[in-house]
């Protein structure tokens, strides 16, 4: 694997933070962002070519603390982005996506369980994106 530090100084990059993984795809390349543990936290869409895809990465780090809007909650407030979005998908499992600034989702996440389940899952991404070097998946 190619490592990139994206100008991340080497004191802060910790051996307890996540990497992101750039990898090929179908008619591009995409980032899925790992825990330490190695578990995928978040995964990308699909972009044309790598420069964009790193500033995928780039909005994920930027946009990591951003505020949770509960759409599983009746009546909840709608927020401005950029944000976090806590859905139920079309098989009843909790799920969250992280939309930048201009709207567009930079990352989303697997099916959970539990609601509280993929409030860890952005509290992962919080923990982890802001410091994780990027490595690509030859």
């Amino acid at each position: 694997m190619k490592s990139y530090k994206c100008g991340l100084p080497d004191a802060y990059i910790g051996e307890n933070t996540g990497k992101f993984v750039m990898k090929p795809a179908k008619n591009g390349v995409m980032f899925n962002l790992l825990a330490s543990n190695g578990k995928v936290i978040c995964t990308s869409q699909v972009y044309a070519n790598e420069s964009s895809c790193l500033n995928g990465i780039e909005s994920v780090r930027n946009n990591s603390k951003s505020k949770i809007e509960d759409q599983t909650e009746e009546n909840y407030k709608k927020l401005t982005n950029p944000k976090y979005e806590i859905f139920l998908d079309a098989g009843n499992k909790y799920r969250f996506r992280l939309k930048a600034m201009n709207g567009e989702i930079v990352a989303a996440s697997q099916g959970y369980a539990s609601k509280e389940s993929c409030k860890k899952g952005i509290a992962s991404i919080t923990k982890n994106a802001a410091g994780a070097p990027v490595e690509k998946e030859e």
